[in-house]
């Protein structure tokens, strides 16, 4: 089963909103077993209009883990202050398994 990530894009109105969600947020990413690859603040697009301030890419196990991972009590807590203090896009994606099992 490949990894999945989950890709979030942030409009960031208020800063101190975004960092009491990211305390808020903190150990329902470490139960849910994530991991941050990934959270720049200026990300550098190639191509096309990129949205937000931020960037952020979470490892998950499976998309079955990010998916339970978005719909838990323990992030639900955290999500409206992540709403309330930026405009933020996000999607699930899955890795990709390469023929004889190499996972990436």
């Amino acid at each position: 089963m490949p990894k999945a990530y989950v890709i979030l894009t942030e409009a960031i109105k208020d800063e101190a909103g975004m960092e009491a969600y990211g305390r808020a947020s903190a150990p329902s990413l470490a139960a849910g077993g994530a991991r941050v690859l990934a959270a720049d603040p200026r990300p550098e697009t190639l191509e096309g209009a990129w949205h937000g301030d931020r960037t952020v890419v979470l490892e998950f196990p499976s998309a079955e883990a990010a998916r339970a991972w978005y719909d838990s009590p323990a992030y639900a807590a955290a999500k409206p202050l992540r709403r309330a203090a930026a405009d933020t896009n996000a999607v699930i994606v899955a890795g990709f398994a390469r023929p004889g099992g190499n996972e990436r």
